[in-house]
């Protein structure tokens, strides 16, 4: 889990380094941390023999964090509603609906084996809300 820390770490010194505001940058931490921690406890099963991949990219336009795990894949489209009454006082679940809410954008791929989870910030004009 020390691999978590240090992800959302570099996560924040990119959107630093990119002139994000504080509200944006605890946005894409707390999206790249709850990715990261699904690909450890859920994507590795926190087998510590299995590895997350990272990587994280300015382009100019975007902010591109990339994270990989080695687990056996799920498909985002058949996850819960955490919106749905029966899941409103659920403690988990909420994570991928999170991710989807602070980024712009989230692609996932399947990897075999592995996810693969793609979070993008649009970089632009404040006043522009993508």
């Amino acid at each position: 889990m020390e691999s978590v820390g240090e992800v959302e770490a570099a996560a924040d010194e990119l959107a630093t380094e990119a002139g994000l505001d504080e509200e944006q940058r605890f946005h894409i931490g707390m999206a790249v941390r709850e990715a990261a921690i699904n690909a450890v406890l859920h994507g590795n099963e926190y087998d510590p023999a299995r590895q997350i991949e990272v990587s994280l990219e300015n382009t100019g336009a975007d902010l591109v964090f990339t994270i990989a795990d080695q687990g056996s894949g799920f498909d985002p489209d058949h996850l819960p509603d955490p919106l749905a009454a029966e899941n409103l006082l659920r403690g988990t679940g909420r994570g991928i609906f999170l991710i989807r809410s602070l980024m712009d954008e989230v692609h996932f791929r399947q990897l075999h084996p592995g996810t693969e989870l793609t979070l993008i910030k649009h970089l632009g004009p404040k006043d522009e809300k993508s």
